[in-house]
């Protein structure tokens, strides 16, 4: 049996630090974390910037690993080798704080408990940290035949948890429910444990778990009897179905609903980096992912891209005539301007989203005279102050448009009306933009 004396101890935690360079240097650029992100789009967007700034050939083969590749090319006359791990979110966030990843790819934001642990050396919740490089929806999905076409979080989470055990419970036929769902170190299932289980529910024991969107979206689409959710761009042969909460309508996940956040179920994709201090590679992919090149390849991937386009949406019944009216000359971007938490700043991505309004408005031959901002409020004690509130969460956007050359743009509230959400849904909250129809 080993002996271990101080001297022992001494000697590994001097080698540890070495141990930890000696790794972040196998590859000249490391990505760790969601499945979700690592099996399709940050290889996607790791073989864009290659081909830019390279003689254009990327290769990619394995490691020997599952869910493990390398992308290799020459960049600047020098063999330059990028590993996208992609075993779940929370081995991501591990590899960062460990050193081995100089990238943390993520399906879900931050928790207050990693952001702390590293504070030392970032803030992961700062600008130059959090990188949203995409939106997704997490699909829930049917067998095609299935009849049931919609579905409340809430009985979500009652069929999930097996308290809802056959699909004739629930408009469907008399079959037994086949549950299927993500593994615990998966930011997709930490998303679905989040929005769907949240602390009333607990996923029941008989449901399978897997690695890969892909496989259990596969494995659903040959079982009548099963239910499960995925990542947008895995819906593959399954059947959708369109999900609401609470008294707001059923959303199904689209370009317009999951692009806005309005969709029940919508996420947001991250990388993180430990500030901008990071290796020259790292924050080049990263400006990559978050232009307009990079958001078309996320469109390319089955992602929801961040690059605003014009939209006329479907209302339904629910939808206010003074509504209609007020948008009857108007399209509708695929962006919405969110509130940080306290809900008295723009958050990350709505700062960065500034400027993809502007560079719209540009690339369009158009105006901010073109532009019409409608703010809306979650419910409130009386209607003149969510009326109040929706007014100035649009004037707030205004001002924030203007320090980016886009001036004078007209806006309103709309109160407390047409909630996305359930009473108390941060969603609710929010800053649409419309355009003129041309």
């Amino acid at each position: 049996m080993p002996r271990f004396t101080r001297t022992n101890i001494t000697l590994s935690r001097l080698l540890l630090p070495a141990i930890l360079a000696f790794q972040a240097q196998a590859y000249e650029l490391e990505i760790h974390g969601s499945n979700t992100v690592g099996a399709t789009l940050a290889p996607m967007l790791v073989t864009g910037y290659l081909e830019g700034h390279s003689d254009g050939r990327v290769v990619s083969s394995g490691t020997g690993v599952e869910n493990e590749q390398v992308l290799r090319s020459r960049v600047n006359e020098r063999a330059t080798e990028v590993l996208v791990a992609a075993h779940g979110s929370s081995t991501g966030f591990r590899a960062l704080a460990a050193g081995q990843a100089t990238i943390w790819a993520s399906s879900r934001p931050v928790k207050p408990a990693e952001a702390e642990q590293l504070r030392a050396r970032a803030d992961l919740m700062a600008l130059d940290s959090e990188h949203v490089i995409a939106i997704d929806g997490l699909a829930i999905l049917v067998h095609p035949t299935n009849p049931v076409s919609q579905m409340s979080i809430e009985t979500l989470g009652r069929v999930f948890s097996g308290q809802v055990r056959n699909w004739s419970e629930l408009g469907g036929p008399d079959l037994p429910i086949n549950l299927y769902a993500r593994d615990d170190r998966s930011g997709t299932w930490d998303t679905f444990k989040s929005l769907v289980l949240g602390k009333q529910f607990k996923l029941d024991g008989k449901a399978k778990r897997y690695e890969s969107n892909d496989q259990l979206s596969d494995d659903v689409s040959r079982d009548p009897s099963g239910i499960g959710f995925s990542g947008l761009a895995s819906v593959r042969d399954s059947k959708l179905l369109a999900i609401s909460e609470g008294n707001a309508p059923a959303l199904r996940p689209n370009q317009l609903t999951v692009a806005s956040e309005d969709y029940p179920l919508s996420r947001r994709l991250f990388m993180y980096t430990t500030g901008s201090e990071i290796p020259p590679l790292a924050a080049g992919l990263i400006e990559f992912a978050l232009g307009q090149d990079g958001q078309a390849l996320v469109a390319e991937s089955g992602f929801i891209s961040q690059n605003p386009i014009a939209v006329r949406p479907e209302f339904d019944d629910s939808t206010p005539e003074s509504f209609r009216r007020l948008t009857g000359n108007y399209q509708r971007l695929t962006v919405n301007f969110r509130f940080s938490e306290g809900r008295t700043k723009l958050d990350n991505k709505a700062r960065r989203d500034l400027q993809r309004v502007q560079q719209y408005l540009l690339q369009q031959g158009r105006s901010a005279d073109d532009l019409l901002l409608i703010g809306f409020a979650d419910t409130q004690s009386h209607e003149l102050r969510a009326q109040m509130i929706s007014e100035l969460r649009a004037l707030s956007v205004r001002k924030a448009l203007q320090e980016v050359d886009v001036p004078n743009v007209a806006y309103t509230g709309y109160g407390q009306y047409m909630p996305v959400g359930g009473s108390g849904s941060p969603r609710n909250g929010r800053v649409e933009v419309w355009i003129k129809s041309r």
